[in-house]
Parts: structure tokens; C-alpha cells; sequence
């Protein structure tokens, strides 16, 4: 749910007319349900309170630094993709033990701010980008944490643009490939192999994708594990879905009962990196020199429950 509605024909934030906001803020501007973005975090992460987790908002969906600041206060990490979003989020207070460091295209410097910072740990695109990562730990004198983000080949049944689980997308390495990839950094010195990462594509409508690429995951870990290589953290990636017309995703506490149910035994800790669905329905906004005029409601809905 959201906490914008409307009475007599006014639109209302909270308990506060959004045309009173327009005349004292002036036009145009964002307007952030409050209690709307706590309510959608606290749902989203209370639903994985009985397993180790991380909640780590994706700074892509909303690098609002008050709103990152918000979340942070209610114990969030952050999944990021630049050092200007690193930036954001140290700023906004995240305990750099609760950032992961996603994307492609890492450029030099920003590895080296994040080293610097201390962060949880990168998932990692590619080998080339292993190669760079190890040679700049060294530089520094540290050890940089890693997770390979390994494409699990399922389809996310979203929208083919933004899906990136399958075998044909160009995101990840293939899992097929991933056991000796992961090989290949236990010998790199300045690596420390910390999880297991994937993101099979944003606005998922169901739960049997997530679950499908948990499972082949699940394999993988066991296998490493026969092989020595300890894996602490498995990161499940983002990309629940929510209501823009006649779609139907599961609420979080679905989507939870699914994960924890088939991850039971993992003994790792759970990274998840929601954003739209933390943020997708939490805002208004107006033109300028107009007072916002409402969507219609179906476009404003949500999945998020609480």
C-alpha cells in the first residue's frame, strides 16, 4: 500500500494536501512518502527476520540521499554501481560492511574507492575484472572481497529487455563455467571469495524464477564447498516486481516464505537488493507552475502489503 489518496477530489501525501505543498515549495518538485518508504522496507526486511540477511537497497532505484539515509537508519546495507553512488551512500551513513558493489564496467578508481572504503565485497562481472580487482588489492595492500555473479540460465518470465538469468544475456558468468572460475580466484592472492552472486532481471511477477536460480545455485555452493572454498554469502540480486497495470507479484512475505523455505541448510547469509519495489509507488511530482494531477490508480498500486 501507499499513502497517497484522495478526498474530495484533493491529493493528499500522508495527511497533508499535496496543493499545500505546491504553494509553499513552489513548482516543480518530488514529493517522498515518508511512511510509505518505511512501511515498504520494514515489510520487505521483517519478512526475512527468522535467516541471516542483508537488505541491501538498490541505490540505482533511488539515490535520493534523504531516502538512502531513512533506510540506512532502519539498518540497511546498499547494492551499488558507481562511485558517485558509493559516495551517496557513505554520506548517507552505510556501514561499508553492508555494501556489495555490482555492474559492469568498474572503472580503476572507483575499485580503488571502494577498497579504500572497506565494503562488503564486489560481484563480479567477468575473469578480466578478477585480474583488475586482485592487481589493485595488491597496490593498496588489501584484500578485496568477492562474489562471482553467475547466470543461472532461467528465464525471469519478465519482459526480455530486462531480463538477464538466461543463457544469451550478456550479465554474469555462466554456471556451467562458474566452478572454475571460482577455482581460478582461489589462487589469486588479493581475492577473498565471500559469496555466490546473481540477478536474473527487474519487475519478476512470480516467485518460481527466484527459486529456480536458488537451486542451481544451491549446487554450485555444494560443490565449491566439497572443494574447499568456503562461501558465506549467497546474493539473490533484486528485481520483484510490483503493480503498474494487471500484474499480480507476491506480496514480500510470499517471496520470503519461498526463499527461506528452499534455502534452509544453505548456511550462508541472504543478500537481497530490492529497489523498485521499496520505492516504485512512494513519490509524487509536479510540472512546473502546476499542481501534480493524479495517475490513475492502478498505475499507483503496489504489491507491498503490511
Amino acid at each position: 500500500m501507499n499513502y497517497f489518496r484522495y478526498q474530495d477530489q484533493a491529493l493528499f501525501c500522508e495527511e497533508v494536501p499535496v496543493e499545500k505543498i505546491a504553494r509553499e515549495a513552489g513548482t516543480p518538485f518530488y514529493l517522498y512518502s515518508h511512511r510509505t518508504l518505511l512501511q515498504h522496507f520494514k515489510v520487505f526486511d521483517t519478512a526475512f527476520a527468522e535467516i541471516p540477511h542483508i537488505v541491501c537497497f538498490a541505490v540505482k532505484a533511488n539515490s535520493n540521499t534523504a531516502i538512502l539515509r531513512l533506510f540506512v537508519r532502519e539498518g540497511a546495507g546498499v547494492d551499488l554501481v558507481s562511485g558517485g553512488e558509493l559516495y551517496r551512500a557513505l554520506r548517507a551513513g552505510t556501514d561499508p560492511g553492508k555494501i556489495v558493489y555490482s555492474g559492469v564496467g568498474k572503472r580503476v578508481d572507483e575499485i580503488d574507492y571502494a577498497l579504500k572504503t572497506g565494503i562488503l565485497m564486489f560481484n563480479v562481472e567477468s575473469t578480466q575484472e578478477l585480474e583488475t580487482i586482485n592487481e589493485r588489492a595488491g597496490a593498496l595492500g588489501v584484500r578485496a572481497g568477492i562474489a562471482l555473479r553467475v547466470n543461472p540460465d532461467v528465464d525471469p518470465q519478465t519482459h526480455p529487455h530486462i531480463s538477464t538469468g538466461l543463457r544469451e544475456n550478456k550479465f554474469g558468468i555462466d554456471v556451467e563455467g562458474a566452478l572454475e572460475a571460482y577455482r581460478r580466484v582461489a589462487g589469486l592472492k588479493h581475492l577473498d571469495i565471500k559469496g555466490v552472486s546473481c540477478h536474473i532481471g527487474s519487475q519478476v511477477t512470480k516467485v518460481n524464477p527466484f527459486i529456480d536460480a536458488l537451486e542451481r545455485l544451491k549446487g554450485l555452493i555444494g560443490r565449491l564447498r566439497e572443494e574447499g572454498i568456503a562461501i558465506r554469502y549467497l546474493d539473490l540480486g533484486g528485481g520483484l516486481g510490483i503493480t503498474y497495470d494487471q500484474e499480480t507479484p507476491p506480496d514480500p512475505a510470499q517471496y520470503a516464505r519461498a526463499i527461506i523455505d528452499a534455502s534452509r541448510d544453505l548456511g550462508c547469509t541472504l543478500i537481497f537488493e530490492p529497489g523498485r519495489v521499496i520505492v516504485g509507488n512512494a513519490a509524487s511530482w509536479s510540472r512546473r507552475s502546476s499542481i501534480p494531477r493524479p495517475t490513475k490508480r492502478r498505475n499507483s498500486s503496489s504489491s507491498m502489503r503490511g
